[in-house]
């Protein structure tokens, strides 16, 4: 893999062989600052691999305190370096070195653990066994209300039976698991308030605690399934098989199947099942499904189209890039699903927070069934009875919930809007913001030079001066070249072949075209010659250096002498949204944004006015970036740094939240930023600061609801004798609502 940043060294990295090679320019860094830059790139090519595995739920509301458990346990496994889980999430992200374990080893280790590993099921499928079971124990529950109304004793103790057997089936199953694994859970606080209620001669209220609490539970998982439903249609998007050219005929194959070079053919409505360039037709592709671009993009030969996106009008042959395994699609379900298994820091802290509750939660019980008996002689009944309602109360489900059923919601929306959260922790992370600070080339900038300005002073108009330019540069490599070839062919003009092709090293090209000798280059080129118009010449030469653009002199040599035709200024140009992305950050409080570039204090000041930034570091050797974003985050608080994924990686990783560029064809962005956007567009930051803000916010309202709920049920509690019906009721009805409000963020679409 060979990367190349315009501000920075070159790099080129062999991950078979564990290898990292950089070369760089002498004269700009020297041999410590590249060892530097070369360590801080080299953790993107550690030699450790990484395998995600699908795994079902484990102890008691997908117990978050068994997840941590278990992928500490995971971690002790021989070859095994790190690992995590999320019940909530079911995935399980382990890092292994090559050699030493694979991933089927791994898969069966999950099992041996007593952890199910699953491919995804059909829709629905879980809640819709779980509804099944809530709804008998409905009938259970009525049913022995009524007989039992009419005195039928017998009838009435069955029929609680089935309600209690079917209500509490998925409880008492959740509840043992999660003694298994050494922890205490919310499902075994439920069975035992129920089991309670039953000894004490009310078995309604253990029947509806347990028909409530499992239809809670059902009602969660379906917000949860939601979420994860919102990001496992992505692997929809990936067709099966690909028609693929073989022996002159196109026939259908798996894309597990498709050898890089292959020729594959997508027709109109298609979807593209490979990432690829296009070897013949043009089409418009929707690419929304992988970059979230709202248009259509026109595709034709050389471009490069992403597998998952869909071809519009026209027929497209493709020459495959990449493997079925590393195409933009696949990459970007394994990082979606990766992100799953990243709690948020809240989560965490409400993880770490569950066990010790959980413990107080029983020991609050027993206290309030012996203090009344013994300090003043309650009977034994109410004070059991009220004991019973205080642990249901104080159960902390709405909490344990609040906090996934956002964070999955909003990683599910963003990735929608080609906006890809590394975890839970960057969600939270993203909402810290309050300084960016962007790379220019690339980032602020198209990352493309460009020949913006012609100047024709010889009697040649633009169009002619431009054609003979692109005939004496057509053999060149020099950006500057390519940029003067690119133009000639979008203005669609004829080009001469040129003759004698020379290049001077830092002075510029010449070459013989119609009998005549032109060269283009700075004005060194045609230094010690006299030049007619060569005072006209340099004047344009500076005023379009003041505006910070390269600018050249084009002469001709013909019998009579050699004059100048002509200057030419090029220019890496700003993005036409930068401006407007710059003044909506600060619309939505970021209170400083910065431009940090290698590139000269005179271009780079240029480029900084366009976008309307509040500060310019220029002349920034990549370590000195990474200071200076160490500078802000004192300033600022938490600061972030938008660059193309290459050269800024030390940067991005110093940075509160690493934002890279391009993630639809860039891999390192995928491995070395805390949030990928798929596509080249500025206008994504803004809004993943606004999800992230809002995504906190309801954080806030769901953990202030859950603690709310607890903390007026239990004074009602002691207060009032509120019933256990009754707090059943508040107790599950706060979780349902905080799995709901959660749930609102996956409609958070970018506007």
């Amino acid at each position: 893999m060979s990367l190349q940043d315009a501000d920075g060294p070159h790099v080129e990295v062999d991950p078979d062989a564990g290898r990292l090679t950089l070369a760089y320019d002498a004269a700009r860094h020297t041999a410590p600052q590249a060892e530097a830059l070369a360590a801080a790139l080299a953790d993107v090519v550690d030699g450790t691999c990484a395998c995600l595995v699908r795994v079902g739920r484990a102890g008691g509301r997908s117990c978050g305190s068994c997840a941590d458990r278990f992928a500490a346990r995971m971690r002790a496994e021989p070859g095994v370096t790190g690992a995590r889980a999320s019940f909530h999430g079911g995935v399980l992200r382990v890092d292994y070195r090559e050699g030493q374990t694979t991933p089927e080893t791994l898969a069966t280790t999950v099992r041996q653990l007593g952890v199910a590993t699953r491919e995804p099921e059909p829709d629905g499928a879980t809640w819709k066994r779980e509804a099944a079971f809530v709804a008998v124990a409905l009938v259970g529950l009525v049913g022995g209300l009524v007989a039992e109304w009419r005195g039928w004793g017998l009838a009435s103790g069955l029929l609680y039976a089935v309600s209690y057997g079917f209500g509490g089936w998925y409880g008492a199953r959740a509840g043992l698991d999660a003694v298994r694994h050494r922890t205490v859970d919310i499902d075994l606080l439920m069975i035992l308030a129920a089991l309670g209620a039953l000894a004490i001669g009310a078995p309604f209220e253990g029947a509806m605690l347990l028909f409530l609490f499992s239809l809670s539970n059902t009602l969660q998982h379906v917000a949860i399934g939601r979420s994860r439903r919102a990001i496992g249609a992505l692997m929809e998007l990936r067709p099966e098989a690909a028609v693929v050219e073989r022996g002159g005929a196109w026939v259908g194959v798996p894309v597990g199947e498709v050898r890089v070079g292959d020729v594959f053919r997508v027709g109109p409505g298609d979807r593209v099942p490979l990432d690829g360039t296009v070897e013949r037709g043009r089409s418009a592709v929707d690419q929304a499904s992988i970059t979230g671009e709202s248009v259509p993009v026109t595709k034709g030969v050389g471009d490069e189209v992403f597998g998952g996106t869909t071809v519009g009008g026209g027929a497209l042959d493709v020459r495959v890039t990449k493997p079925a395994d590393e195409s933009a699609i696949a990459r970007m379900i394994a990082m979606v699903e990766d992100a799953q298994s990243q709690k948020a820091e809240t989560q965490r802290l409400i993880d770490r927070f569950e066990q010790p509750y959980a413990l107080g939660v029983i020991a609050m019980t027993a206290l309030a069934i012996a203090v009344p008996i013994l300090g003043w002689a309650e009977p034994f009944r109410p004070a059991f009875y009220r004991a019973m309602t205080l642990m249901v109360a104080a159960s902390p489900c709405a909490l344990v919930i609040s906090t996934p059923a956002a964070v999955l919601s909003a990683i599910a929306a963003a990735a929608r809007s080609g906006v890809l959260f590394k975890g839970g922790v960057t969600v939270e992370e993203a909402a810290r913001v309050r300084a960016v600070a962007f790379d220019k080339t690339g980032t602020l900038t198209a990352g493309e030079t460009r020949l913006t300005d012609v100047v024709a002073l010889g009697g040649l108009d633009d169009d002619a001066l431009v054609a003979l330019a692109a005939a004496v540069q057509a053999r060149s490599e020099h950006h500057l070249a390519r940029a003067t070839v690119r133009e000639a062919e979008t203005r669609g003009l004829a080009v001469a072949q040129a003759e004698g092709f020379e290049a001077v090293a830092g002075r510029g090209v010449q070459a013989a075209v119609g009998g005549r000798t032109v060269r283009i280059g700075n004005p060194g080129h045609s230094q010690g010659r006299d030049v007619t118009g060569w005072d006209r010449a340099l004047a344009e030469v500076e005023r379009l250096r003041a505006q910070a653009r390269t600018a050249v002199i084009v002469t001709e040599t013909t019998a009579s002498g050699e004059r100048a035709i002509g200057v030419m200024a090029f220019a890496d140009v700003l993005r036409p949204s930068a401006r407007d992305v710059v003044a909506e950050l600060h619309a939505l409080g970021v209170e400083h944004v910065a431009m940090l570039t290698g590139d000269t204090r005179s271009v780079a000041e240029a480029v900084g006015a366009q976008a309307g930034v509040d500060a310019v570091y220029a002349d920034l050797l990549p370590e000195q970036k990474v200071e200076l974003i160490r500078r802000l985050e004192a300033e600022w608080g938490g600061v972030a740094m938008v660059g193309d994924g290459v050269n800024d990686a030390p940067a991005l990783a110093a940075a509160t939240l690493g934002v890279a560029m391009g993630g639809a064809g860039t891999d390192v962005a995928l491995e070395t930023a805390d949030v990928v956007l798929m596509a080249d567009d500025l206008g994504k930051i803004p809004y993943l600061l606004r999800l992230s803000r809002r995504t906190r916010r309801t954080l806030v309202v769901n953990i202030a609801v859950s603690l709310g709920a607890i903390a007026v049920m239990v004074v009602a509690i002691l207060g009032a004798g509120l019933a256990l019906p009754l707090a059943v009721v508040g107790h599950e009805g706060s979780t349902v609502l905080v799995s709901l409000n959660g749930l609102r963020l996956l409609g958070a679409r970018d506007r």
